[in-house]
């Protein structure tokens, strides 16, 4: 298949899944790594890989892949790892059913939440296994570990659910590859959810609560920056990542007239605060708690008391198009979930980042590294989160952040505005 053919099925079909799964083909905990166990990964499946290569086609679909992933199926994130885990089974299972690829061998393990032990596990399966790819782990403190070993290795790496910009601006990263909303990208869609307020009811004091750190610090520079002018931040305050008590925070918010309160808690720090909230009777109109309100715990540790919370994780059911109906379809077919459950957002994220590496390595017509890399450079890739390419430093361009809201015990779309299912009009003011 020459580059020009591979570019049109790419368009044609979107890469959009498989309608009806054969089993999660190819995705093993362990792989040839004798330091774990060695299973069948969650959902079914021979772990010895379903694809099958074939005689005609791209370089591509004569050589088999192997992708290695760590996430954190234990430790501190353990909350989103299972969901994590499944986007990349699902993803990797899509692409043992595409002939134009070879056989796809997803090699993964437990990182416990731990930058070492990422580190271990990451090194040790790329020295047990030819790797082509990488797939991330969660959050900026693990992904960081990663990014050091894919520069060194030169590697190629798809990483989600990291938002911090300096990850690529300030290391010269070559390898790094982010189909996930970046923190210019988060604050844009805050930014366009509140201007949709009808201006007579829209909220005009704006809060910041800042954790510690330095994504935090940045994501509460840039709302700043894209909303003064329009909105007064009439209060902005810091306090530790690992926060227990937020009375002297909830206080000042109530006294600074708080409307729109914003942060970027972990999702044990936002639990927390959000129950003081409630015991505090501190009622804001409007309330985001980018990554604390991303995790299903948050529904499950706070009920009634999380619900209207906004969050933007990357990906939210009620999105359509490019994948989103099978998505869904393939995720209730290979796990045992009811029916009516709404995906968890961080399934759809990972899946989102498998449609890109398909789409890289069919473009590309070549495992070669940085064959991969020069496409995942110069391509524009379409995934269950839209449309969007990539700047000279992996970050994404033209990536929509959708937002979503804790609506009906699910976390439900509420921008941008589609015809799904799973969509809801924002409610606001947040009822009291």
């Amino acid at each position: 298949m020459t580059r020009r053919q591979r570019r049109a099925f790419l368009r044609a079909s979107g890469i959009a899944g498989v309608s009806a799964m054969t089993g999660l083909a190819g995705c093993t905990l362990g792989g040839n790594d004798s330091g774990d166990t060695d299973s069948t990964a969650d959902g079914g499946g021979d772990s010895s890989g379903g694809g099958s290569s074939t005689d005609s086609g791209g370089g591509s679909s004569q050589e088999s892949i192997t992708i290695a992933a760590t996430v954190p199926l234990s430790g501190q994130f353990s909350s989103v790892g299972q969901d994590l885990k499944r986007g990349y089974e699902l993803g990797a299972a899509r692409m043992n059913n595409n002939d134009e690829l070879g056989d796809v061998n997803l090699v993964l393990q437990d990182d416990q939440s731990d930058p070492k032990t990422v580190r271990d596990k990451l090194t040790k399966i790329i020295s047990n296994n030819d790797v082509d790819m990488i797939w991330s782990t969660f959050a900026d403190l693990l992904v960081g570990s990663q990014i050091q070993i894919a520069e060194q290795k030169g590697i190629p790496l798809i990483a989600i659910a990291q938002s911090n910009e300096k990850l690529h601006t300030n290391s010269g990263t070559k390898w790094l590859f982010s189909p996930f909303p970046q923190t210019r990208d988060h604050v844009a869609s805050t930014k366009r959810v509140l201007d949709s307020i009808p201006e007579a009811d829209r909220p005009t004091n704006v809060g910041l609560w800042v954790p510690n750190e330095s994504w935090s610090v940045a994501m509460a520079d840039e709302w700043e920056k894209q909303l003064s002018g329009d909105y007064d931040i009439v209060l902005r305050e810091t306090h530790q990542v690992a926060a227990s008590d937020f009375s002297t925070l909830i206080q000042q918010s109530k006294s600074a007239g708080v409307e729109a309160l914003l942060g970027t808690e972990t999702p044990v720090g936002g639990i927390t605060a959000m129950k003081q909230i409630n015991e505090a009777d501190f009622s804001p109109k409007f309330q985001e708690f980018v990554r604390a309100a991303d995790t299903v715990g948050w529904n499950s540790a706070l009920g009634e008391q999380g619900r209207y919370v906004c969050m933007s994780p990357g990906w939210v059911p009620g999105l359509t198009g490019n994948g989103n109906a099978d998505l869904v379809q393939s995720y209730h077919d290979a796990y045992d979930v009811g029916s009516g459950e709404t995906l968890p957002v961080m399934v759809g994220a990972t899946y989102n980042a498998t449609q890109v590496a398909e789409q890289a390595f069919l473009e590309a017509g070549t495992t070669d590294k940085a064959a991969v890399q020069e496409t995942l450079r110069s391509g524009t890739f379409t995934s269950v989160c839209g449309e969007f390419s990539f700047d000279d430093v992996g970050r994404p361009v033209d990536f929509v952040a959708p937002m979503g809201q804790w609506q009906e015990g699910a976390q439900h779309l509420v921008y941008p505005e589609t015809d799904g299912e799973e969509y809801r009009d924002l409610v606001y003011p947040i009822p009291t």
